[in-house]
């Protein structure tokens, strides 16, 4: 069996705004590595420290989760394919890689319950069945699935919870497992109609996306931070309508940015991190705790968590830049892909079977 992605091969685009979607989890999930109990002293938010809650909620909350979420997607429909160009069974193969990827969100919930790996594996499994599904097909049925996802969350400030039966069904079409598997599908679509890895090609069409993006982000950005301003009780559901729109205005700027060179040249070192993404990620809350423990943070202010965040991540750029110089994947990633291959992950000169990860 031939390596599926040489490092030529490799979409550096993909791992550059990987490695910058991790940065935006860590800010949000920092809090999550403490957990709160009764008794126990929160700080008072005030002054810089609500400036950052604030733009933390309004630009960063769910929607580099979902950025991710597309990523994921998107190395879905460019695994799969590659392996099929192989002669493997993709479906089977891909089943594999998600069996692996929830024993190491099981593994890694004890240390940080907030992971989200254990989820992404099952819900990954719902992205099987659009592996042969044409282009068409799979907008139809994520373009209506997103519909009804934006009109159960605008419904959220219309309707009284006091209607229980509705309530519950708002709750399941706008909880985060439906943003992420709409996003799932998203990046499946965009890999599978050629866009990643050929943005060259399809540069007016994200440039139009961007522009009509980007005032529809800016009205919710808007939105948000005068809800959080006056304490608003829904803004938790105009974050959830944000998510989606926001992200793809991300997503759409940061392809544009990186078909420049000199920008994707300086960003590189954010790709090396991106590679990496699994030890990463599930480094950042082994970091992120002993950080925490060693200057006697109880419950992280705002402005400590970007502080922490920001020495967590220079810390796993310089990290990811060198080990990637003398190995050519991650410790986890070796792991994942020896636990989806099996014994073909071994090849005969004994270096470890490199797969389409994106």
């Amino acid at each position: 069996m031939q390596p599926s992605v040489s490092s030529k091969e490799r979409i550096v685009s993909l791992d550059i705004i990987r490695g910058m979607a991790l940065f935006g989890i860590l800010l949000i999930n920092i809090k999550g590595y403490r957990v709160v109990v009764e008794g126990m002293a929160l700080p008072d938010i005030a002054g810089f420290n609500e400036v950052i809650q604030t733009f933390t909620t309004v630009f960063i909350e769910k929607k580099f989760y979902s950025i991710f979420s597309f990523l994921f997607g998107a190395g879905f429909y460019l695994f799969a394919s590659r392996a099929e160009s192989r002669g493997d069974k993709p479906l089977r193969l891909f089943s594999r890689r998600l069996l692996a990827l929830l024993l190491i969100g099981v593994a890694h919930l004890p240390i940080f319950w907030g992971s989200i790996l254990f989820f992404y594996a099952l819900i990954g499994f719902l992205l099987l069945p659009f592996y042969r599904a044409s282009v068409k097909t799979t907008l139809w049925i994520g373009g209506g699935l997103l519909v009804l996802h934006l009109a159960a969350t605008g419904l959220q400030f219309a309707i009284s919870y006091s209607e229980l039966e509705i309530a519950q069904a708002l709750n399941f079409l706008t909880n985060d497992c439906i943003t992420i598997f709409l996003m799932f599908l998203s990046g499946c679509v965009a890999a599978k109609a050629g866009w990643i890895g050929k943005t060259g090609e399809h540069i007016r069409s994200i440039r139009k996306l961007f522009l009509l993006l980007l005032p529809i982000a800016a009205g919710l950005s808007v939105w948000m931070w005068v809800a959080e301003g006056n304490a608003d009780p829904l803004l938790s559901s105009i974050v959830a309508l944000s998510a989606i729109p926001m992200a793809y205005c991300y997503l759409s700027g940061l392809f544009l940015l990186l078909e420049h060179r000199s920008i994707a040249r300086l960003f590189s070192p954010v790709g090396k991190l991106g590679r990496m993404a699994l030890t990463n990620y599930v480094a950042q809350s082994l970091i992120g705790v002993a950080l925490l423990d060693m200057f006697g943070i109880n419950f992280p202010t705002p402005v400590e968590i970007v502080l922490v965040a920001i020495v967590i991540f220079v810390i796993q750029v310089v990290i990811s830049v060198v080990w990637l110089r003398f190995f050519r994947m991650g410790p986890l990633e070796k792991l994942w892909r020896i636990m989806t291959y099996g014994r073909r992950a071994i090849g005969r000169t004994g270096r470890t079977h490199v797969s389409a990860r994106d």
